[in-house]
């Protein structure tokens, strides 16, 4: 998951459209870059685990042929782009979530940990089987399952492929070459012309023939390990704690009396039941046909998709393209807690349904020391109202959607939020008080806010540690969140019934939608930090937002009280591998992380054995 972008023309590109290139390119991943070049003295290769900005400056002008990489890191940290085996070289933007079962199929054994590493494997063993350099973009796109929108380089025929099954891929014409990038708006920005997506097709470019190995020049410097494998430690393991509360809960729900401003009445029945309005009851969808009607076209992109890769986004992605009918642009942010689960997800439906997937990829290495920073505090003095503070720096995905809506030109967005997310509890904590009234997962306003950030400002001087460099990070994502007008904006689900079987039972048959190993829920797979702050508050508090999830399905009717019970006990079993991996990519030791949370006052009494 990636940016690519290349230039092959009779004179060097205009040096502000090179400019223009590399900017956006380097908007959907900065962990490392790569560039090829051809000079006269042949063609030159350089890989960094630098920002692409920083690599031009290491390395010659580009000239009048080149391409360009720059990295979202999703497997094999230290084997940087362009890839080059069997005198192919491969800029890739995507995963091969098959690459493994694939080496056999070739025959062929990998020498590097990246995925990518495949696409010139397939194309050498096309070649030297027979095939043809037009048919071995096709084997490519036939064999790998996940998105492939790759420039592969064969210099012993002077060809170059420009090839995607996603359609992550555009080419232009300027200034008598032909350009390329991972998406439309920069080659607009530069003002080309015959500007067209590459979509299960292949572009095939004659360049200057080159039949010596292609050198190299590689700067590595890369002391993280930014995709870091599931470590197991037995030690580690046999910390974690599982209790068992010995507390009241609701007679209809599941809720404990830890939730946050709860009362029982003579029945035991919680305020939560009495004050619950049916959230799962959709209107006619024909009244959504009706409000899209107007963003339809006769060709192009119609609707922008924020897709997490997550259970709900890709369910209702599904819905957008089969139900509705409309062709739509996804938009993904990755700020670094975006698990290898999720990112595999979010690439194989984007190929199974030949989807364009726009990423949007903060400085990843900055966000986990903002966490890292921010969890140090709450260890320090457990909190429960701080732990939102944990994913504070996901709300900027707010912010980013409204900048693509002006780049892509479609104004239309459609989100797949399940309706019974309602978390009440993670601000009860800190001392807001629930608002039976709310409708939305997301909530607005600026007397809430200004509330609520006041509370958290009095929870803060409790450990100073937070007072550090991501809080300008945090008060800007949370501002785009609450105070940001959002226009043309629906919910899928207010108008389609959200129903987990059927969804699971979709996602399953038709995508082979990948699931965790280490949980039977299917929610919040994706998400890097919910193992964690699901352990602390089941630990300090007994419940976590499984409880809060499964009771508002009992109070739709969707679940029995007694499947909800056996469900939670499922859920809230502690996530080793998702907690080693959350805490090894902030940098925080596990041993005192945990040690923290099982360390701090529980708001219960454990049953006796």
């Amino acid at each position: 998951m990636c940016g690519i972008f290349g230039y092959i023309g009779p004179d060097a590109l205009d040096s502000s459209a090179a400019k223009i290139l590399v900017k956006h390119a380097q908007q959907r991943g900065r962990d490392s870059s790569g560039m090829v070049i051809h000079s006269t003295a042949g063609y030159h290769a350089y890989r960094a685990d630098d920002p692409i900005d920083r690599l031009l400056k290491r390395i010659p002008p580009l000239g009048n042929l080149f391409f360009g990489h720059s990295r979202l890191v999703t497997n094999g940290t230290g084997d940087n782009q362009p890839v080059s085996r069997e005198q192919v070289i491969v800029l890739h933007n995507g995963i091969v979530v098959n690459h493994e079962a694939l080496w056999s199929v070739i025959g062929k054994a990998p020498e590097l940990e990246i995925d990518t590493e495949i696409i010139p494997a397939i194309i050498a063993s096309h070649l030297d089987g027979g095939g043809t350099i037009e048919t071995a973009a096709a084997r490519v796109m036939e064999l790998a399952e996940g998105v492939v929108a790759c420039a592969a380089l064969v210099p012993r025929l002077g060809k170059l492929l420009l090839f995607s099954n996603n359609g992550s891929l555009y080419v232009g014409n300027t200034g008598g070459g032909l350009i390329f990038s991972s998406e439309r708006y920069p080659l607009e920005q530069i003002e080309a012309t015959d500007v067209r997506q590459v979509l299960n097709d292949v572009v095939i470019v004659d360049v200057p023939v080159q039949t010596e190995p292609i050198e190299l020049s590689e700067w590595k410097d890369r002391s993280v390990n930014l995709v870091p494998g599931l470590g197991f430690s037995a030690e580690e393991e046999a910390l974690l704690v599982y209790p068992k509360p010995d507390f009241r809960r609701c007679t209809r729900c599941v809720l404990p009396e830890t939730m946050p401003f709860i009362a029982f009445d003579e029945q035991g029945v919680c305020n939560y039941c009495h004050n619950y309005k049916p959230r799962n009851h959709p209107r006619p969808k024909e009244e959504l046909f009706e409000l899209i009607k107007p963003f339809r076209r006769a060709s192009g992109d119609e609707v922008l998709v924020p897709f997490s890769g997550g259970r709900d986004s890709s369910y209702g992605l599904h819905l957008i393209i089969h139900e509705l009918k409309l062709k739509p642009v996804t938009y993904t942010y990755d700020w670094g807690m975006v698990t290898d689960l999720g990112r595999r997800n979010v690439s194989r439906m984007s190929a199974k349904l030949g989807v364009e997937n726009i990423i949007v990829a903060a400085d990843i290495t900055k966000k986990r020391d903002y966490i890292r920073r921010n969890l140090n505090a709450w260890i320090k003095s457990p909190h429960l109202g701080m732990l939102s503070v944990l994913t504070a720096g996901d709300k900027h995905f707010f912010r980013h959607i409204e900048t693509l809506k002006r780049q892509t030109g479609v104004t239309l967005n459609l989100w797949g939020i399940n309706p019974l997310e309602v978390t009440h509890f993670k601000s009860g904590f800190l001392g807001v008080p629930p608002d039976f009234a709310e409708e939305r997962v997301y909530s607005h306003g600026a007397m809430k806010q200004l509330r609520y950030q006041s509370l958290r400002l009095k929870a803060m001087l409790q450990s100073p540690g937070y007072f550090n460099r991501s809080i300008p990070d945090t008060l800007l994502g949370e501002y785009y969140r609450s105070f940001t007008t959002k226009s043309d904006y629906f919910h899928l689900f207010d108008y389609w019934r959200w129903d987990e079987k059927l969804i699971e039972d979709t996602l399953d048959s038709e995508y082979d939608w990948e699931r965790a190993p280490d949980t039977q829920t299917t929610w919040r797979i994706g998400d890097g930090t919910a193992a964690f702050y699901n352990y602390a508050y089941y630990t300090i508090a007994g419940f976590t937002e499984h409880d809060t999830f499964r009771s508002n399905q009992v109070r739709e009717g969707d679940l029995t009280r007694e499947e909800a019970l056996r469900l939670v006990e499922e859920e809230n079993t502690p996530r080793y591998p998702n907690l080693k991996w959350y805490l090894d990519v902030v940098g925080v030791d596990f041993t005192q992380a945990i040690t923290a949370v099982n360390n701090a006052p529980r708001l219960y009494k454990e049953l006796a054995d």
